[in-house]
């Protein structure tokens, strides 16, 4: 499963993402900017390490971790968390802890493309991702974002 989603995507649609990011915690300006940001996430593993990185103009972001292996994060929000990252059936599956609070973040291939679901008090935000080869990186263009934001 995990070999299936490495490689490098592209955002190519949002939904409810500003919910998502207020339920977060996360002031209006930033949910503004967070949400013109449009995604790059490459996943990459190195023996049994599993690296996703995920750039915009807005943030980037990096963790390394081993399934099933508790490890702390700094998420783009600012939030210190407690994370962990299984395999459940065709999903990769991470769940944040911090202050009380419990994040997850689901990631899937639907049809060829990466699929995260990521929920926070029962709001969730769906990304679409699609793969793209690194010589496409220099010519992402902007891609739709849900009409709230």
């Amino acid at each position: 499963m995990v070999e299936e989603l490495q490689g490098t995507w592209k955002s190519i649609s949002c939904e409810n993402f500003e919910k998502y990011m207020k339920e977060l915690g996360i002031g209006r300006a930033s949910r503004k900017l967070g949400c013109l940001a449009k995604p790059t996430v490459t996943i990459s593993t190195n023996g049994d390490v599993i690296t996703i990185k995920t750039k915009s103009i807005f943030k980037n972001n990096e963790i390394s971790f081993k399934l099933g292996e508790e490890f702390e994060e700094t998420t783009p929000a600012g939030h210190n968390t407690k994370s962990t990252i299984t395999l459940d059936n065709d999903s990769l599956v991470q769940v944040q802890d911090w202050d009380g609070k419990e994040a997850t973040i689901r990631r899937k291939l639907v049809d060829g493309k990466m699929v995260v679901e990521s929920s926070v008090n029962n709001v969730i935000c769906t990304r679409t991702y699609e793969r793209i080869n690194n010589a496409s990186l220099k010519t992402l263009t902007p891609s739709n974002c849900d009409p709230n934001c």
